[in-house]
């Protein structure tokens, strides 16, 4: 055993450090937090100053005896967890559990990247455990534990069991459910524009749009909404069309300006987490999985494990000195003088944010994307060249384009032609942030149209006139990306719990992606309605956006994490307190009567939630108890499939891994199966059909029938629609930004666009 060892978070990191440090150092992981709060109670004791109730981890067990044994060798114990919070806390509690029985030296080292030079810089300049970092993700936790498990309950007794309540995610999930109560309440406005084509003599013609009638403008209208004057009406349309036909057409001013586009800061995890989704539909979750082997190495030719990126949770856009300057040699060999600034460039960091860690970069610049390619997975590779450009060109100089604009007058109208040229394209030559489309509203400008040469008095000809009729559209879903920006600008959650809590969300049913977008589900909005009415305050933008940057005083060292909890939790346990009593009465008020008659008493039927969602149930309850599917949900239900058994119809039901065929005869037949697709399993020797599965965390898969003796698994669902190219028996259905809903063939990869809308209808 080595004098020295070297402890880590992840195995991923073990070989990476074992190549810069030699024999002298043995590297063990923890593989995450060794020791956490009880699952089976709340673990927290506010009334002895918040004293908590660490445990070992199920299955940790042999790997602190594992680092017991060797710390007992040890000279010294290099404790080298992530450099954040929750890597500040594993080694505090590591060091916690190693201490009794070793006479080592316990040092704390951290790196923001895991190069040769970093690594050694931090072995050489250990320090001492932050207790700050330590209580900041103390308080976190404790916070997180006592609003779920307080607040849990609640939602047990009124909606129904197994429900919990998150003090970030419900705010997220709030904004939502709010976003989708705007998008209901949604009146479409009416709004036109008028466009005309003009030619000057022999020359080419083109495009004007009307932007002023007297002197009043007239803006295009957003997608939410007409803003200054509008033209909201045919009827004003024709008005001004038979006018503009009797007018004379001549340019009133010609424009020509020069105009600069500076490159974005190098990522941060929220632009990374953006862009990645945009770019690419990574999930956050996806995203920061794959920037997380990065960071700790990938194998890469001779060269051996590498890490390729410094580290992926940070909001800090600050570059050390050395990264700089080799970022502009980089950028001078390969590009030339005119794409290197004078002076490096400098972007200022955010109201709140962190400056612990540098931005995320690239490690190694002679290690560009194209070179490594082929060591990466797919998905690896885009993230990395993703990182690599943006970094690159952040230190370049701006783009040129020349904008040309022409004011052309016909009586008291305006049109206004415009057109962008690039001059010069400076960082653009590397690098170009994408858009959301969803976030875009409608411009005037013609883009990168070539307008003719014209002067200023020159008269046109009107070839036509183009009215446009459109209609405003609600605000958009939050996409991942949108909710992320959403979150880090409301200064809700930090880095490192984006992921987290979409994940969480999407975990627990609350919300549903559709076609990209974020929607809550009927669980996800009764959740959501029945915490803001009952906690306004803990489930408040603004108060959790307070709260992070009380944790953030803990970590400065400004404000102390006992008092920091005892603030919050006294008018918390007051708010719990006068809600006993009361979950009855907030119960009934969340029936919803209908005309429906109980098929057995005639009783009026309620609507009422239950652990698969709603349902009908009788309001003679408890006297009787019958109890039958919402009729849209019970026409889903129906299915042309008869029990093998008892020849009565099957129907659908939910259960805990998804849905399955039941025997509408239950209980006097309880057969059972599974739901197939009408689709063999594509395993060779297998006789198996494909069924829907779900995962422990209720997401949707597709697996063989004969599982476990056939692994055959897929995310995509399988359509009964045969490839055009290959004859393969089966597609993937699959949904992108770009493409839309498509067909993929898992064979040879050839696409096809989806036509028509299949049906929903369960087949047997």
């Amino acid at each position: 055993m080595a004098k020295n060892i070297v402890i880590v978070e992840s195995p991923a990191k073990t070989k990476t450090l074992a190549r810069f440090l030699g024999k002298g150092y043995d590297i063990l992981a923890t593989v995450g937090h060794v020791v956490d709060l009880p699952k089976s109670k709340i673990g927290v004791d506010p009334d002895d100053d918040f004293r908590i109730d660490y445990q070992v981890i199920k299955g940790k067990e042999k790997v602190i005896a594992q680092l017991k044994k060797a710390a007992k060798k040890a000279e010294t114990v290099f404790l080298a967890p992530d450099p954040d919070r929750e890597g500040e806390a594993i080694a505090w509690h590591v060091a916690n559990s190693l201490r009794s029985g070793s006479k080592a030296t316990f040092k704390r080292v951290t790196f923001n990247e895991i190069t040769e030079s970093a690594v050694q810089e931090a072995i050489n300049n250990p320090r001492e455990i932050d207790m700050n970092l330590v209580n900041a993700q103390q308080t976190r936790r404790v916070l997180d534990r006592v609003v779920g498990y307080m607040v849990s309950p609640f939602l047990w007794k009124t909606i129904t069991h197994n429900l919990s309540a998150g003090r970030v995610q419900s705010v997220a999930l709030r904004l939502i459910c709010e976003r989708e109560a705007e998008i209901d309440k949604f009146e479409p406005q009416e709004y036109w524009q008028i466009a005309a084509l003009l030619k000057p003599g022999r020359k080419a013609a083109f495009t004007a749009r009307l932007v002023r009638i007297d002197e009043k403008t007239v803006v295009a209208a957003t997608e939410s909404g007409p803003k200054k004057m509008s033209i909201t009406s045919e009827k004003e349309v024709k008005g001004y069309l038979k006018e503009l036909n009797k007018s004379e057409f001549s340019v009133s001013s010609i424009k020509e300006t020069v105009k600069q586009r500076r490159p974005v800061a190098p990522f941060i995890t929220s632009t990374l987490q953006q862009e990645a989704a945009k770019v690419h539909g990574f999930a956050p979750r996806r995203t920061m999985s794959i920037a997380q082997k990065l960071y700790e190495g990938i194998e890469v030719g001779k060269k051996g494990s590498v890490g390729l990126i410094t580290y992926m949770r940070t909001d800090s856009t600050r570059v050390s000195q050395q990264a700089i300057k080799q970022v502009r040699k980089h950028i001078k060999d390969e590009y030339g003088g005119s794409y290197l600034p004078a002076k490096a460039n400098f972007y200022g960091k955010k109201k709140g944010a962190q400056d612990a860690h540098e931005a995320i970069r690239p490690t190694y610049l002679d290690l560009p994307p194209d070179r490594v390619k082929k060591d990466l997975t797919p998905q690896q590779w885009k993230l990395y060249a993703l990182i690599w450009k943006r970094f690159v060109a952040s230190q370049m100089t701006p783009a040129q384009f020349d904008i040309l604009t022409i004011d052309i007058e016909a009586g008291r109208f305006m049109f206004r032609a415009t057109s962008q040229q690039v001059k010069f394209d400076g960082f653009l030559r590397v690098y170009n942030e994408a858009k959301d489309p969803t976030e875009n509203g409608n411009g005037n400008g013609n883009g990168a149209v070539e307008l003719p040469s014209l002067k200023e008095n020159d008269k046109l000809t009107l070839k036509e006139l183009t009215p446009n009729q459109s209609f405003t559209k609600p605000p958009p879903r939050f996409s991942e990306a949108m909710l992320v920006k959403r979150l880090e600008a409301d200064g809700i959650g930090r880095p490192s719990t984006y992921a987290s809590i979409i994940s969480t969300l999407r975990d627990r049913r609350y919300v549903e992606s559709n076609v990209g977008k974020l929607a809550p589900t009927d669980l996800g909005v009764t959740v959501s309605k029945i915490l803001v009415e009952n906690f306004p305050k803990l489930f408040n933008v603004k108060f959790t956006a307070t709260m992070e940057g009380e944790l953030d005083l803990i970590e400065e060292g400004t404000d102390d994490w006992v008092k920091v909890l005892s603030e919050f939790y006294q008018p918390f346990k007051k708010t719990l307190d006068a809600l006993k009593g009361k979950e009855k009465a907030i119960k009934a008020s969340m029936v919803e009567k209908t005309d429906e008659k109980c098929p057995k008493c005639s009783s009026p039927m309620v609507i009422k939630w239950g652990r698969n969602g709603r349902f009908l149930a009788c309001s003679a309850y408890p006297e009787c108890k019958s109890t039958k599917p919402l009729p849209e949900e019970e026409a889903q239900m129906k299915t042309t499939e008869v029990c093998e058994k008892c020849g009565e119809p099957m129907v659908v039901k939910v259960g805990r891994f998804g849905r399955f065929l039941a025997c509408s005869g239950y209980p006097d037949c309880k057969t059972t199966k599974a739901i197939t697709l009408g689709i063999k399993c594509p395993k060779d020797g297998c006789t198996g059909d494909l069924v829907e599965r779900r995962t422990r965390g209720g997401k949707v898969f597709f697996g063989c029938s004969k599982y476990p003796k056939c692994d055959f698994a897929s995310w995509d669902r399988p359509v009964n629609q045969k490839c055009p190219s290959c004859d393969s028996p089966f597609m993937y259905h699959k949904i992108s930004k770009r493409k839309g809903e498509f067909y993929r063939c898992p064979d040879c990869k050839a696409e096809m666009p989806i036509e028509t809308t299949e049906s929903a209808e369960v087949t047997g």
